[in-house]
């Protein structure tokens, strides 16, 4: 790949010996980094049962490398059933460094297509308020897709603007993400128009554009939460010097040092920053490691101060009430919670939120979606299936890896099952896939097929 000659000229002086090591590694393939969804299985039994060999990823215990460049991950039935998110090494920091606890909440504000997201949704255990914002309309979908493959259960999807967000929701959430839009430096090597509209005016327009984000993250954490700044660029302009302009604006915030760093420490001789506390950001480097690149810069915001949270309550029309009802009682071995459940349109859900929190905003989904009223019945969803446990279901359909009905099942045919009425959970062995409606021919899948035929049935 042609590579601008202003850019290799910046990089060669900033890193002086390293950068023959450094452009090799950029140019380089690299092998598809696997990060284990511990929503589905622990990072500890996962490996046991991987169809591929792999490599741990020094930074995250959930992470790890998948080696042989014939592995073909996304394409397993493993993936389908959210049992692990392919994931480059270097995004697997964000979490551990962001540190999210079960029952807090936390704003990923520029979060599709998910990776980030249900990397912190896993470690919230599904407990909390987890808010997902994606401000371009067609990424918004990709990303509420991916949730609901990992079984994230705790989450509302929006398509707002950060400055909207901030007008609302000012100092409300423990934790923020921001992992800003960049000119992709570390994506040189895999995408062709990053590095083809590279230019210095073009790195100068990502600071200013990330400064703005960053200046509505602040106002969205509360006194005593933290702030993580995330890009997948190298440019100094975009990462020690944003953070730079933000800590002489907002004295209330600090650079944190990180635990047991890795990787390189933030430059700030390269933009002409003299502030010493940027030497605790953190840069990952292609060559140096696993991952095409990140930095991250933690910020904590002074004081502690818990803002009052309400809870959103059960609003459901009497004919939904009765329908879902019947449902649960037929499918169900013992009733779900019901708290928040909230009917939009013709699809009802748990709300995260009380509805008057965000009224007039951009809601693409207010929280887990359980399924919709169709005529006289309750149909459920896919995110219901991989939301739950199989124990929790009255009736299940468990399909080993190389039974045909699997490959079937994923192609939206009827498939054969047991002798009963109403819903069936399908899983691939005992991780949910989705729901089949039992006729007398068999199990008849979803009218929305999860995705065409597999090659991993294909190659069989």
């Amino acid at each position: 790949m042609s590579l601008p000659p202003l850019f290799l000229q910046r990089m060669a002086a900033w890193l002086g010996p390293e950068f023959p090591a450094f452009l090799e590694a950029l140019q380089a393939p690299h092998p598809t980094g696997l990060r284990v969804n511990s929503l589905k299985i622990s990072p500890e039994a996962f490996p046991a049962r991987s169809p591929f060999p792999l490599q741990p990823v020094p930074w995250c215990p959930e992470g790890f490398i998948v080696p042989e460049a014939t592995a073909r991950p996304g394409i397993h039935p493993y993936h389908e059933a959210g049992l692990y998110y392919l994931q480059d090494p270097a995004a697997m920091l964000a979490a551990p460094l962001l540190a999210p606890q079960p029952g807090e909440w936390v704003l990923d504000l520029c979060a599709a297509p998910g990776g980030k997201t249900t990397h912190l949704a896993a470690r919230m255990q599904n407990q909390g308020v987890l808010v997902a914002n994606e401000i371009h309309p067609r990424r918004v979908r990709v990303l509420a897709e991916n949730l609901d493959r990992c079984g994230v259960t705790h989450a509302m999807v929006l398509n707002e603007t950060p400055d909207r967000l901030a007008a609302r929701w000012e100092g409300l959430f423990d934790r923020v993400l921001v992992d800003a839009p960049c000119s992709g430096e570390g994506m040189f090597g895999r995408e062709e128009a990053a590095a083809r509209d590279w230019s210095e005016e073009a790195v100068r327009g990502c600071a200013r554009r990330q400064s703005a984000i960053l200046e509505a993250a602040a106002r969205l954490v509360r006194p005593g939460g933290d702030l993580l700044y995330a890009t997948c660029t190298f440019a100094p302009e975009e990462n020690e010097g944003v953070i730079g302009r933000f800590l002489r604006a907002h004295p209330d915030f600090d650079l944190m040092d990180v635990p047991d760093a890795v990787g390189d420490s933030g430059h700030p001789e390269w933009v002409g920053e003299t502030d010493v506390r940027l030497r605790r950001a953190v840069r990952l480097w292609p060559h140096r490691g696993p991952g095409r690149g990140h930095f991250y810069a933690l910020l904590r915001r002074a004081g502690d101060e818990r803002p009052y949270r309400p809870r959103p309550r059960t609003r459901l029309p009497g004919r939904t009430r009765a329908l879902y009802d019947e449902f649960v009682r037929q499918t169900f071995q013992a009733p779900p919670s019901d708290e928040g459940l909230l009917v939009v349109g013709r699809h009802l859900y748990r709300a995260v939120l009380p509805p008057e929190m965000w009224e007039g905003l951009r809601v693409f989904r207010p929280g887990w979606m359980l399924g919709q009223v169709e005529g006289t019945a309750f149909v459920p969803s896919r995110a219901l299936a991989t939301g739950i446990r199989p124990e929790a279901a009255r009736e299940v359909c468990r399909l080993e890896l190389h039974d045909p009905a699997l490959a079937a099942f994923l192609r939206g045919e009827t498939i054969p099952g047991p002798d009963t009425s109403g819903w069936v959970l399908v899983t691939v062995e005992e991780f949910p896939l989705g729901w089949a409606r039992a006729t007398r021919r068999g199990l008849r899948s979803s009218p929305h097929p999860l995705r065409p035929p597999s090659e991993f049935f294909a190659r069989r």
